[in-house]
């Protein structure tokens, strides 16, 4: 009898989204649940969310715990420790939350629980070294995206940052609405609250919700 697992994948940049990202992570967990007789019988994802952030501002891992409280599935498999967090103490604070509900978070490309306890010297090493590690990597593709930068700087090029809000044909839809209602004389609280009731979501995503400043800086750079 095969055990039921869960798989968690995430990318954290937008980019990656359409890439190879999650191709290959679910590669590597199917791989992994074939050769040790289990079966993903549920799949969680979060798209372009960073590994730096808590379990409750990425919307897929918060599913993938409310699925885990709701059935007898105990077992998550991930591609590898980065994608729980890339962070140190997030990665620690996520892991203990899956402790205390008794699940198991296997990385499937080297066959580790990252989720052995305190108790278990050798288990918390691993874990903390491949955190480490992950966090030090990241560290370091980030001076060298800066140096790279600096570099087109001097040299005269442009290196452009996030685009602004309103460069999509559906953000330029949102834009007149503001700015409709802006002629309407509604405040920018008021705007952000009727954005809001209609369900438009800020590019930050679905689950996040308009704030008057927001709503202010997008219109000020129109105007401006």
């Amino acid at each position: 009898m095969k055990i039921k697992a869960f798989s968690y994948l995430r990318v954290s940049g937008k980019g990656q989204i359409d890439g190879d990202g999650f191709p290959r992570q679910q590669d590597t967990i199917n791989r992994y649940a074939r050769a040790h007789h289990m079966e993903v019988v549920q799949e969680f994802r979060d798209k372009g969310v960073t590994g730096t952030k808590e379990a409750l501002d990425r919307p897929g891992l918060t599913d993938l715990f409310v699925a885990l409280k709701a059935n007898g599935v105990r077992v998550v498999i991930v591609e590898n420790a980065t994608r729980v967090a890339r962070d140190l103490m997030v990665s620690e604070i996520i892991l203990s939350e899956f402790r205390k509900l008794n699940v198991k978070v296997i990385s499937a490309d080297g066959g580790v629980d990252l989720t052995l306890g305190n108790d278990d010297p050798t288990g918390k090493l691993v874990r903390q070294i491949l955190a480490a590690v992950s966090e030090w990597e990241k560290s370091l593709i980030v001076q060298k995206l800066r140096a790279s930068r600096l570099r087109m700087r001097r040299s005269g090029q442009r290196c452009e940052g996030r685009k602004s809000y309103g460069e999509t044909p559906a953000e330029r839809q949102v834009v007149e609405k503001m700015t409709g209602w802006r002629k309407e004389h509604k405040s920018f609280k008021e705007i952000a609250e009727a954005l809001n009731t209609e369900g438009v979501p800020p590019r930050s995503g679905v689950a996040a919700k308009w704030h008057p400043t927001q709503v202010q800086r997008v219109l000020k750079r129109v105007k401006g």
